[in-house]
């Protein structure tokens, strides 16, 4: 499902950097608009988000619903002004089979560097035409493959704390949202990644990143997974925000090819301790 080509593009650029790849995945029954209301109406409420789509790249918060349901948001979103996310569609047996068998055609590029591929999801995002998905950050490796429609992915680097700062990642490791604070400054240093049916990007974990819908209803499907370096940094920023509270100024998590060993495990401990995790 992946050409040769982007799996050479991968393998040269996992993890750290970002790069458009294609896909083979274009009209899959799975990933058409009636199967994906299906598939949302069958899913937990909790595997379910949809909201308003007009809205402006910085938002405090979660946007506003739409006062539909996810199968009319899916179904209608020619007009329904909105984004819908299905979360974990691995809890569909079919589409769990569709994510391991993309995920397997890039294993041998993905654990020489990160180690294993752990906590496989995926999710698929289904937009109204000129909807924006508001500037924020993941804390998984990903690959956003555009199945109808286009969009335009802007790109930030991660780990760079003027896009998103210590205490942001800090904060959302323990608990908090993944949006971002957004500066009409940052706009000129973004990366622009267009994607049409057919194409795909790869989005490194923690990359400060918004999108921005055409003038066409969206589908796309984004495939995710850990890796332990990818928990080791996640656990050493959440033990930063620890040290914080005891006074401290913690130096940031090194990306990788760094471990983070000693704070992850820092974490680990203290988060089993009454007060402290």
């Amino acid at each position: 499902m992946f050409p040769a080509r982007s799996r050479t593009f991968f393998a040269a650029s996992y993890p750290e950097g970002p790069c458009l790849l294609s896909h083979d995945l274009v009209r899959h029954p799975l990933l058409e608009l009636d199967a994906l209301a299906e598939l949302g109406e069958s899913l937990p409420a909790e595997s379910v988000e949809y909201n308003r789509g007009d809205v402006s790249i910085g938002v405090d918060g979660k946007p506003a619903a739409n006062g539909l349901t996810i199968g009319q948001t899916i179904r209608q979103i020619a007009d329904a002004q909105s984004w819908a996310v299905l979360k974990n569609i691995e809890h569909s047996p079919l589409y769990a089979q569709l994510v391991a068998d993309l995920l397997e055609e890039l294993r041998d590029s993905i654990e020489p560097r990160t180690g294993a591929l752990l906590g496989m999801h995926g999710f698929v995002f289904v937009s109204s035409p000129n909807a924006v998905t508001p500037y924020h950050f993941d804390p998984e490796h990903n690959i956003l493959l555009q199945l109808r429609g286009s969009k335009v992915m802007t790109l930030f680097p991660a780990g760079v704390g003027r896009f998103a700062p210590d205490e942001r990642h800090e904060a959302y490791h323990t608990g908090g949202a993944r949006e971002l604070i957004w500066q009409p400054g940052f706009i000129c240093e973004g990366v622009n990644f267009p994607l049409c049916a057919g194409d795909a990007v790869h989005v490194p974990v923690m990359a400060p990143h918004f999108v921005t819908n055409g003038p066409e209803p969206s589908i796309s499907l984004s495939i995710t997974w850990r890796s332990e370096w990818s928990y080791a940094e996640a656990d050493a920023r959440a033990f930063n925000r620890l040290l914080r509270r005891f006074g401290r100024d913690p130096e940031p998590p090194g990306r990788w090819p760094a471990r983070n060993r000693m704070k992850a495990l820092g974490w680990r401990i203290a988060r089993r301790i009454p007060g402290l995790g």
